[in-house]
């Protein structure tokens, strides 16, 4: 993915849309404490594979927040996911996600659920609810990419280089990305 980052700057946040910076105070065991946190969307991820490449097909896209941390991180390397923002069952979001982002019509019933878990605990605490599912190219209905400006980039990662890929520090990816590959060498290992 050939990005060019230009003008990168921060400012303060007022009249947001997807994240609300919040102070919040309380009192653990009679101690006066403050934190501050991001009120953000939950959201929902999918670890898709594709049988016929035996590759897992992940997406790369320009993050700023990652950036704004590390400017050698052009990219990062995630599941197929969207945020919760829809009043519709969390895999119909996959599902309309997985269209999105990367162009495959899989039937609702060839979506399975893993798990759910909460991320990034010290500021947002969404919580992500985390799928799987088996693609073919019969199912292959776009080259996907997102919607409007997204410019997401599909990669399809062999089965057989994933060990190199997680350990790969020079890569920035997602832990929800990391454990999906734990859970399907555990689980589906074809």
């Amino acid at each position: 993915m050939n990005n060019k980052i230009e003008e990168f700057k921060t400012s303060d946040l007022e009249d947001t849309k997807y994240v609300h910076p919040v102070k919040i105070s309380y009192i653990q065991n009679g101690i006066p404490k403050n934190w501050e946190a991001v009120k953000s969307f939950d959201s929902v991820a999918v670890l898709l594979f594709h049988k016929e490449k035996n590759a897992f097909l992940l997406v790369k896209q320009f993050r700023p927040p990652v950036y704004l941390n590390d400017t050698s991180k052009v990219c990062t390397y995630e599941l197929c996911a969207g945020i919760v923002d829809k009043n519709k069952p969390l895999d119909k979001i996959i599902q309309e996600e997985i269209d999105e982002e990367c162009g495959y019509d899989v039937p609702l019933n060839d979506i399975e659920k893993i798990t759910s878990f909460y991320t990034n605990v010290g500021v947002s605490g969404g919580c992500q609810t985390l799928y799987y599912a088996q693609i073919d190219e019969s199912m292959k209905k776009h080259r996907g990419g997102g919607i409007n400006d997204e410019e997401i980039e599909l990669l399809y990662l062999p089965l057989e280089d994933y060990k190199e890929f997680m350990f790969d520090e020079s890569k920035a990816k997602t832990p929800g990305l990391l454990f999906s590959f734990l859970w399907f060498l555990e689980n589906k290992k074809l």
